[in-house]
């Protein structure tokens, strides 16, 4: 987790630090619907490696923005879901879900 210090002085910049990619974006989009398992998350985002999937994940669990739970069980079951921190994205993406759909209409 990033440091007060190392982020950056300006709020956007720090919200594009932290969930500024389109793996990140696409990630919490799909967990403001809920807990999702690894492989469920990663059927639902097209395009995404396996690789780039964990360690996004691992990056936005370190900043706080996604909670992990793994249960003993054979096989492990690894659910992932937003975090309390998370989910006051909410917000931000139903504003971004509006623009995009304003746009697409503007340029019809």
């Amino acid at each position: 987790m990033l440091t007060k210090d190392e982020l950056p002085e300006c709020p956007v910049a720090t919200t594009v630090t932290l969930i500024g990619n389109k793996w990140k974006l696409l990630i919490i989009q799909t967990l403001l619907s809920g807990t999702v398992r690894f492989g469920e998350l990663k059927r639902s985002i097209p395009g995404i490696s396996q690789k780039v999937l964990t360690d996004n994940l691992r990056s936005m669990e370190e900043d706080g923005l996604v909670t992990r739970t793994v249960y003993a069980e054979v096989p492990p079951r690894v659910e992932y879901a937003l975090s309390e921190l998370g989910r006051s994205l909410q917000p931000l993406f139903d504003q971004m879900i509006q623009w995009g759909n304003q746009y697409k209409a503007a340029i019809k």
